[in-house]
């Protein structure tokens, strides 16, 4: 795919050589990060359940005194604060004055208090009731914590008890798999943060953001059109690997330091359209319209600085790499929104790009699987070749419709897949191939023309075309859209005494269509969410206001899923980022009470 014609005279350097100067490179890069953790990795961040430290007590029947013990080096803001009570009435906090000062993160004047801060508040109640009282606070070093919810339980009125002790709090957040991603990062330390962002990856690397590129490598190692050795396959899947994870670090790095909404950004039509027809164009080559070669100016000056032949397609392998980033950046799971959101907090991207990296390298394993089974696996050259190039060719004309689909109409895509299914069957059956070739063709038809009948029958789901003449089939969860916080706050404040489901969604999100497809048509599922209010956020406009909504609960694309108890309180622990099979998703339902 890759080819760079050597030079007169150039002579085919060792493999062995540049795969020792990569190995070189990963070293170094890997040295870097460790050497300059340390300044990250001693300051030890706090829990911020030990950096301050909560109790309340009952001063009298009808007065709850709360106190903040705020750990030296630490800070908490006064605009966060918040009491709730169930059981009990509240009045309104007598919240002291805090110092002024000049904060950087929020561009503004805000009041801070330290050491200690005590609140008292008027309680009307007639027995035990729960107060969960909310705040947030910074270290000097420069964490900022997302704001923190704890409870206790109290007794006012007849329950009142003269001289009874202060009660600690509980906790309410930092538990579940976003609670420990948290734990993980804000304890600093590389050796255990990498080890487990790259058994995360791994984990991802079976998700539909990742396995599209499988077919990528496949298609460049067939396309060598030689017999491939094991350790070409490994070098080659390697240099792509590498490629993917710097570009998939430096656009989560990026993420994290801008904010919210760079997932949309990615998955714009231009984004999309512009890879989809690279994709194209590379498939042709499958087809021997032309051999891809890179300038023969820029051909000449590597060779001239390198005398290496390989280099030069390695270097294409790379930037193929580098762009099947694309693919993965926009995909985000609750390891991805972990890292972002520390990225964020703590400005601090040695820690957060080396888990991005680390995770990237644990969702690169099947690439290197591949690599290593090219030798084995892949035939060899001759008309079996020629066959499963043309084949690969197919293969990335799907992906580039599969990329450009979600921001085309649903009759649209299926129409694409129409063709190119109906297109290639034709194709096989025409042929002189062997019977194998002839009933895939047969297949593909059949393929493209359930496509075909779905569409003219009035579908518009690409992966179900025919859903829409069952008179039983499933019907979509009903959904009731949220633009504005202003929207949100409103139903929030009148639930009917029902709990509350928010789902964040987006038209180019492949996982949001998971969850609507394979998840949300589950009975149990359906069961499950009878008696609570469903509302959805559509952030595919990316707008001002999806912004919004996306920064209000620190998310930094679809999917998330919050959940909130019958007062409108988000229920602690709870969040679901990321696609959940129907099995998962109803025990992360189990909090929804």
């Amino acid at each position: 795919m890759f080819s760079f014609p050597s030079p007169a005279g150039a002579a085919r350097a060792p493999l062995q050589r540049f795969a020792a100067w990569l190995s070189g490179c990963l070293l170094i890069a890997l040295l870097v990060l460790l050497g300059t953790a340390p300044a990250h990795a001693d300051d030890e961040f706090l829990d911020p359940a030990v950096a301050f430290k909560f109790s309340a007590r009952m001063q009298d029947a009808g007065t709850i005194v709360a106190t903040w013990q705020i750990a030296d080096g630490y800070y908490m803001y006064r605009e966060p604060y918040k009491f709730q009570a169930n059981g009990a009435k509240l009045g309104a906090p007598n919240i002291p004055p805090g110092k002024v000062k000049f904060d950087e993160t929020f561009q503004k004047d805000v009041e801070t208090y330290r050491h200690t801060l005590t609140v008292t508040i008027p309680v009307e109640a007639d027995g035990p009731f729960t107060l969960t009282a909310t705040g947030q606070g910074c270290s000097d070093k420069g964490l900022c914590y997302a704001p923190q919810d704890v409870r206790v339980e109290l007794a006012g009125g007849a329950g009142f008890v003269a001289g009874a002790a202060p009660v600690a709090a509980t906790p309410t957040s930092g538990g579940g798999e976003m609670g420990g991603i948290e734990s993980a990062l804000k304890g600093g330390k590389l050796l255990a943060i990498v080890p487990l962002f790259m058994l995360l990856g791994l984990g991802l690397s079976f998700t539909p953001c990742v396995l599209p590129m499988v077919p990528i490598l496949s298609f460049i190692i067939v396309g060598e059109g030689t017999r491939v050795s094991r350790g070409r396959g490994l070098l080659l899947s390697a240099t792509y690997a590498l490629g993917m994870a710097i570009v998939y670090t430096a656009l989560g790095v990026a993420a994290g330091l801008i904010g919210e909404g760079l997932a949309a950004t990615l998955q714009n039509p231009w984004v999309l359209g512009s890879f989809a027809v690279l994709m194209a164009l590379l498939s042709l080559s499958m087809f021997g319209v032309y051999e891809l070669q890179v300038p023969a100016a820029l051909q000449n000056k590597l060779a001239s600085v390198s005398n290496k032949q390989s280099s030069g397609r390695l270097a294409g392998v790379f930037v193929m790499g580098a762009i099947s980033a694309l693919i993965v950046g926009p995909c985000v799971a609750a390891p991805l929104a972990g890292a972002l959101l520390y990225i964020s907090q703590t400005r601090d991207v040695v820690i957060g790009g080396s888990a991005l990296f680390a995770m990237a390298v644990g969702m690169s394993v099947p690439l290197l699987l591949v690599g290593v089974s090219a030798g084995a696996l892949l035939p060899r050259a001759g008309a079996w070749m020629d066959a499963v190039k043309r084949f690969f060719g197919v293969l990335m004309l799907a992906m580039a419709w599969w990329l450009v689909s979600p921001v085309l109409p649903g009759a649209v895509q299926m129409l694409g897949w129409t063709a190119l299914g109906i297109g290639y069957g034709v194709y096989l059956l025409a042929g002189r191939g062997h019977w194998l070739a002839k009933a895939s063709g047969v297949a593909f038809m059949l393929l493209g023309g359930v496509q075909l009948v779905g569409v003219v029958s009035g579908g518009r789901d690409a992966l179900a075309p025919l859903a829409h003449l069952q008179e039983n089939g499933a019907k979509p969860l009903p959904f009731t859209r949220v633009k504005t916080l202003a929207q949100l706050d409103a139903v929030l404040a009148q639930t009917g005494g029902k709990t509350v489901l928010l789902d964040f969604y987006a038209d180019w999100c492949v996982s949001c269509k998971e969850m609507e497809k394979i998840t949300f048509v589950e009975p149990q599922v359906r069961a499950k969410l009878a008696n609570s209010l469903l509302l959805q956020v559509d952030v595919t406009a990316n707008d001002e206001a999806d912004k919004a909504m996306l920064k209000r609960f620190s998310l930094f694309g679809p999917p998330g899923i919050i959940m909130f108890d019958m007062r409108g309180r988000e229920i602690a622990d709870s969040r679901v980022i990321g696609y959940q099979d129907p099995q998962k998703f109803l025990q992360s339902l189990s909090r929804l009470q």
